[in-house]
């Protein structure tokens, strides 16, 4: 008998991401249900602007009415429901604005939409009942971060969207939710999943892990992208999830991209820290699972185990962290370092130092060449970077500044196109409440019904225990130089202020070199720029990969920090040029 399942296609990774994949997806292939995520943490600030600037009936992803238009007539005649996150900060004004393009189109579909997660207009009512919001990272209470609060959403979970489809509801607006969730309540509503079916709830948490950063799971950014035959027209990822939370990633036939091991595996590894992978209504344990082909493009993942959900709900908290300015200057040729001290010292000198200003950073990227071929590789990158409470320290008069000085100054000055582009500083601030607090609610045809959180529903606690793993010892003997990329894996990106670098390899003698050689004392010696940071590995043998997580690297989130990759997604990259020894026992065998 073939299995039963859900088929749970994924048309966005973030807002911005390609308008017509919604279409696709439905007109590509068969499909359950069309899910889309375009919340990232600094989204949040984007809507609330937009909220300021254009109406208190704004602050959803307005790109995604468009979707909707393209795609209704035909999930009304396929039957194929609908759930994003694209309500954002207001999903009843987006609930509305569809239903408003349903009855222009003549389609008949039930729309609800989610609220609750804001907690904005609660926040001094759960301080006095004990809520400080420490910042996770910081271990700070948001009382001390001396900074005006702009947005503070919890991160609810799926049961709110598997209620509104047990109601009838044909789309579903969901605000602040997690990633996963708009994967983990439809398949909880095609199976009738209850509270306690953590494993079957984990392994839709992975396959909405997997499929929610759109096409990173079908080979976008995908280290060995050699492998990928095309990247015209990449398909976006479609999860086929079974009773028992086993799911198969695939994408529609005749669509660019690839789906294997390796991708699955990088995206399974994008943004997390512990394999202990958190969510409001299971946690899941990505140390548990296998991956495996089953098929040209089709993945097939199993295995994960699950655990009761913990007591409190993360919130995403952004703060007005006052302005910014600064910019990129290049130097080229001899004497680069005195050259960037003498433009520095008369720079602050003449603006009146560098004490008034609340952060000031300076970093000086060496990519200049000794005896060049190239005039660019001569240049080197000076960045300056100020932030200020007070924006006309770090205003116009600032950037006016630096331009006085192009021809009073250094020899061949002139200035880059990038940089932190001034305005406001946005500090991203994540923070864990108390699940009791949390009221979410379901709105449909004028109902409203109220959904608990699965932690204060009484259950008995339930939490696995993962098996330990023996680790044949790596091969030794004779070794040769070559890039550390040349045999895995690896992919990085932003979590907060953090960062992780997921590595992974492709045979089993490989991951016993990778398991002994790459101790966070090496990938700190490997990479020195991460030598000041708090570094966390966990070691992933069933899927052969390593986790690392990086403390504060990225400050206060993507807005804050004056990093070039403000997001480290280039982390991984980074690693993977890196030349060092490797047994040829190893290298042999990966050939």
């Amino acid at each position: 008998m073939e299995k039963q399942v859900i088929k749970i296609a994924n048309c966005s990774g973030y807002y911005g991401d390609k308008l017509s994949a919604a279409k696709n997806m439905v007109d590509g292939g068969p499909i359950d249900v069309l899910t889309g995520d375009y919340l990232a943490e600094l989204t949040m600030t984007i809507l609330f602007n937009q909220r300021i600037q254009r109406g208190e009936d704004k602050g959803y992803v307005g790109t995604f009415l468009k979707q909707v238009k393209d795609v209704a007539k035909s999930c009304k005649e396929k039957n194929i429901k609908i759930v994003t996150n694209a309500g954002g900060l207001n999903p009843s004004s987006m609930a509305s604005e569809i239903e408003k393009i349903l009855k222009e189109l003549s389609i008949d579909l039930k729309v609800a939409y989610i609220d609750g997660d804001d907690l904005m207009p609660r926040i001094d009512e759960l301080n006095k009942k004990g809520e400080v919001f420490k910042n996770i990272d910081k271990s700070i209470p948001l009382a001390d971060s001396e900074c005006q609060t702009l947005t503070a959403n919890a991160y609810l979970g799926a049961w709110g969207i598997k209620e509104a489809l047990d109601q009838g509801a044909d789309i579903v607006v969901c605000p602040r939710v997690t990633d996963a969730a708009v994967v983990i309540g439809p398949a909880a509503w095609k199976f009738g999943w209850s509270r306690t079916d953590y494993d079957s709830l984990a392994g839709a948490l992975a396959a909405g892990h997997i499929i929610e950063c759109g096409c990173q799971a079908t080979g976008g950014n995908y280290s060995f992208f050699k492998e990928v035959p095309s990247f015209d027209n990449v398909g976006y990822p479609i999860a086929e999830i079974e009773n028992d939370g086993s799911f198969t990633i695939t994408k529609h036939p005749g669509t660019g991209g690839l789906v294997s091991v390796g991708t699955v595996t990088a995206q399974l590894l994008y943004e997390i820290s512990s394999p202990a992978y958190i969510n409001p209504d299971v946690v899941g344990h990505f140390d548990t699972l296998k991956i495996e082909q089953s098929g040209k493009d089709r993945v097939y993942v199993s295995g994960c185990r699950g655990s009761s959900p913990p007591s409190t709900h993360k919130v995403c908290i952004n703060l007005a962290g006052g302005y910014r300015n600064g910019m990129d200057l290049v130097l080229t040729g001899l004497d680069i370092e005195e050259k960037a001290k003498t433009f520095t010292d008369t720079l602050f000198n003449s603006v009146g130092g560098k004490e008034q200003f609340d952060d000031v950073s300076i970093n000086l990227h060496r990519t200049d060449k000794e005896n060049p071929k190239s005039n660019e590789e001569a240049m080197a990158t000076l960045s300056i970077s100020v932030k200020s409470k007070n924006p006309d320290l770090v205003g116009r008069l600032f950037s006016a500044k630096i331009i006085e000085l192009s021809l009073a100054n250094y020899p061949g000055f002139f200035s880059a196109g990038g940089g932190k582009k001034p305005g406001p500083v946005i500090v991203y601030w994540p923070a864990l409440v108390d699940s009791k607090h949390i009221k979410e609610y379901i709105h449909l045809e004028g109902n409203k019904t109220e959904i608990l959180p699965t932690s204060q529903m009484g259950f008995k606690d339930n939490f696995y225990q993962k098996n330990l793993v023996d680790i044949p010892p790596a091969p030794v003997g004779e070794t040769e130089k070559i890039p550390f990329g040349a045999l895995y894996g690896a992919r990085s990106g932003d979590k907060g202020g953090c960062a992780n670098i997921g590595i992974w390899a492709k045979t089993d003698i490989a991951y016993s070199f990778l398991y002994e050689f790459l101790t966070v004392e090496k990938l700190k010696e490997l990479l020195p720029d991460l030598n000041t940071f708090k570094i966390d590995r966990y070691d992933l043998p069933n899927i052969k990969s390593l986790n690392f997580y990086v403390h504060r690297i990225l400050e206060d989130g993507v807005s804050s920090n004056n990093r070039v990759d403000g997001q480290a997604k280039s982390l991984g990259e980074y690693l993977r040029a890196k030349i060092i020894n490797i047994p040829t026992a190893v290298i042999e065998e990966n050939q």
